[in-house]
């Protein structure tokens, strides 16, 4: 497969739950939190992604695969992965482990790179397999693979048994590495790599920006060593490609490399990491200070972050970020090589050394009064004017405040659940609608929900 394209379908949702636990997990939750951050990933890799669904939403199954076929259409570069949670079902215990399903007119190349690569992330390996229709075996049972065209290329990816009590805790927990397996095993079977087995994870997927000399000096190797293993005759590397690593390397990510994020400019990771920007460029073999982002950069051996960052949020501004970290707006601007006061949302502002977050911040909304925010928080509205500087009680529609940090609060995103959020910050469902004083289980993008 060339010119990948990667179509991800959460499973289930809306109407349709999917299998449920014994304690109330849902699989249309965990499919879609999984396909969620699968996204992500594709997305940083590069990968032209679409994602069928990003709401609790009912989708029909005609509906669901005219949304597959509208993604990329029908051809051999578009990878469809089908997320979901299996069960074993009632006189049945202690299944457990992935198993992934694959189209009659596919071979089981995909396939088995998924199911190693989960494999090697850690999770218990089931099977590969095919599903014929009962009575019509040169047909897909499943219509995900019956009804996707006739050259893409669908799977079927079974992370492990919701009811299955040690399965699911795995799922719950180890979900991000799971789906990183995955999309590794995605590129490199685009690549025409095969996952190697029994590495444990022990293994390297090529980035933009690497070289073979960084990625030996971050897993403690030499390029020599990176070549004969991987029987590489030149440098030359490819995004996506797979390369075995000794069984003795470890990651020395914290102290050898740096990805560049939105913000970045060679003067501010410099400055982050107590050297200079002509040091980096030779180190990096670069001849201008142009930057990408996802970029890896190498910096020197004995460098050490000399600060910590902050990236610019909605309604930010150099006040508010220099009061929350107990430092002034010279001295950020400063830091940061700043001539003005505007800030972009996502910039990466570098903020002092010595400095500590002073609380957590609360955004004003239309209706809201200092009362009813310090009531919220926990103090008067004295604490609240003097934690801001506020010499008056006129408050703006987007205007950031300082706020107590004794209290957690979580902004409700695309496809939260209250169940999700529970489990995230290890509470229940019951605690947080007492918490937020919640009637029902409905939520709403951008909503702010306090935290145990």
């Amino acid at each position: 497969m060339n010119n990948l394209q990667v179509v991800i379908d959460a499973g289930h949702g809306g109407s349709d739950s999917g299998a449920v636990s014994s304690s109330g997990v849902r699989e249309k939750d965990l499919t879609l939190m999984i396909s969620q951050y699968m996204y992500e990933e594709f997305q940083k890799r590069g990968v032209p992604v679409t994602l069928i669904r990003n709401t609790d939403e009912t989708i029909s199954p005609t509906e669901r695969v005219q949304r597959i076929l509208a993604a990329y259409g029908d051809n051999p570069n578009v990878v469809i992965i089908s997320n979901h949670i299996n069960a074993a079902g009632s006189g049945i215990q202690g299944a457990e482990g992935a198993e992934v399903i694959y189209a009659l007119r596919n071979d089981d190349t995909l396939a088995s790179n998924i199911l190693t690569a989960l494999g090697n992330a850690g999770q218990t390996m089931r099977k590969v397999y095919q599903r014929r229709y009962p009575s019509d075996t040169s047909k897909d049972y499943y219509f995900i693979h019956r009804n996707t065209g006739s050259q893409t290329q669908p799977v079927i990816v079974e992370y492990g048994f919701i009811d299955n009590p040690e399965d699911l805790a795995r799922i719950q927990a180890n979900y991000k590495e799971y789906v990183d397996a995955v999309v590794d095993a995605v590129i490199a079977t685009a690549n025409g790599q095969t996952i190697p087995s029994g590495q444990g994870g022990n293994y390297y997927t090529v980035k933009s920006g690497d070289s073979l000399w960084s990625i030996a000096n971050k897993y403690n190797t030499t390029v020599n060593e990176l070549k004969s293993l991987n029987n590489l005759s030149s440098n030359i590397l490819q995004v996506g490609q797979i390369l075995v690593l000794p069984s003795s390397s470890s990651d020395e990510d914290s102290g050898n490399t740096y990805t560049v994020k939105s913000g970045d400019s060679l003067w501010s990771i410099a400055n982050k990491y107590n050297t200079t920007v002509s040091e980096l460029k030779s180190l990096n073999n670069l001849s201008s200070d142009a930057l990408q982002i996802g970029q890896i950069l190498n910096i020197p051996s004995n460098s050490v972050s000399a600060g910590n960052t902050y990236t610019v949020k909605s309604g930010d501004s150099l006040w508010s970020i220099a009061n929350k970290y107990n430092t002034t707006v010279s001295n950020l601007k400063s830091l940061n090589n700043l001539s003005s006061d505007v800030l972009q949302i996502g910039q990466v502002l570098n903020v002092p050394s010595n400095s500590v977050s002073m609380g957590n911040t609360y955004t004003v909304k239309s209706g809201d009064s200092l009362w009813n925010i310090a009531n919220r928080y926990g103090i008067s509205v004295a604490e609240l004017k003097s934690l801001n500087n506020l010499s008056g009680d006129v408050l703006q529609i987007g205007q950031v405040l300082n706020v107590p940090s004794s209290n957690n609060v979580y902004i409700v995103k695309s496809g939260d659940s209250l169940w999700s959020i529970a489990n995230r910050y290890g509470t229940s469902v019951s605690e947080l609608k007492s918490l937020n004083n919640l009637s029902s289980n409905s939520l709403t993008i951008g909503q702010e929900l306090i935290l145990p």
